[in-house]
């Protein structure tokens, strides 16, 4: 089945297509079809353009696209509970838990996460569902582990290479996932693969560094969720290993890195090298 064209019909339609409880189904909208950027999914779908044009990658860049969003909307969702971050505001507007109910938020989550692996199996091509059900499931249990590591912290003294492997699986693992899923729906080689890998991982480190560097310099206003919240978990941060002025060096670092990674692509990689430049400079 051919999905619709953009991200946000693409995940209409499998959430209208999923034949579920109404109660699940708002709560499954209010959080995966609500404000936001849209960033995962759309850097699958600048990595595919990268490669291919759209016309030639057909309708598995939009599902790889929705997939990754979903999961990204299950890792919100439960990220947000009590039990682990604690937030009453995402994106300008009460959290699901706070919208709804803490079990159903718990159930839309599982939801969502189960509804990604869903969505993939309609690739037509079963050898690219295989492989792009894979990237989504390594990516995945990257995230969580990253998670019980950011919650839960780790065992050595916080440094610079525990930071790293934290955010590096926290964060980078789903933004790898997307960039990769959106390269191999459109018949990205290994060389391809291994370049938008790397501008991925840099891009993984860079969204993170930015995000705590806003977590302490920006309001929450601004931000739309709860500011500061890091410093008072005790959570290791770029900014609380790096400083501000650190922190920034490092973003800029990252951006390079990003760019560096682009300069085998042509100008089909342009969206790629104007995203990573625009999160360097990012301010809300």
């Amino acid at each position: 089945m051919t999905p619709p064209p953009d991200t946000d019909a693409c995940l209409r339609d499998a959430l209208d297509g999923a034949g579920l409880d109404p109660r699940l189904a708002d709560a499954l909208a209010y959080s995966v079809l609500g404000p936001g950027k849209r960033v995962r999914p759309r850097l699958c779908r600048m990595a595919a353009e990268a490669i291919a044009e759209r016309a030639e990658h057909g309708p598995a860049a939009a599902i790889a696209a929705a997939a990754v969003e979903l999961i990204h909307a299950f890792s919100l969702i439960h990220d947000d509970l009590p039990e682990l971050d604690d937030d009453d505001l995402r994106r300008g507007r009460p959290t699901l838990h706070v919208h709804t109910s803490h079990a159903l938020a718990l159930l839309a989550g599982d939801a969502a996460h189960t509804l990604a692996f869903r969505l993939l199996a309609r690739v037509d091509d079963a050898t690219l569902s295989r492989a792009l059900t894979a990237e989504l499931a390594d990516a995945t249990l990257a995230m969580i582990d990253g998670q019980v590591r950011d919650t839960l912290g780790v065992d050595d003294e916080p440094d610079a290479e525990a930071l790293m492997r934290t955010h590096a699986l926290k964060t980078g693992a789903l933004i790898r996932c997307a960039v990769r899923s959106g390269a191999l729906a459109a018949g990205a080689t290994e060389a391809q693969l291994v370049a938008l890998s790397a501008y991925a991982d840099a891009v993984g480190l860079m969204f993170q560094a930015v995000d705590d560097l806003l977590d302490v310099t920006a309001t929450a206003d601004t931000l739309g969720k709860a500011t500061q919240k890091d410093a008072d978990a005790g959570k290791t941060t770029f900014p609380g290993l790096f400083g501000i002025d650190g922190t920034r060096a490092r973003i800029a670092r990252y951006r390079d890195d990003a760019r560096d990674a682009l300069a085998g692509f042509g100008a089909s990689a342009d969206p790629l090298r104007q995203f990573a430049a625009d999160l360097a400079a990012r301010d809300r």
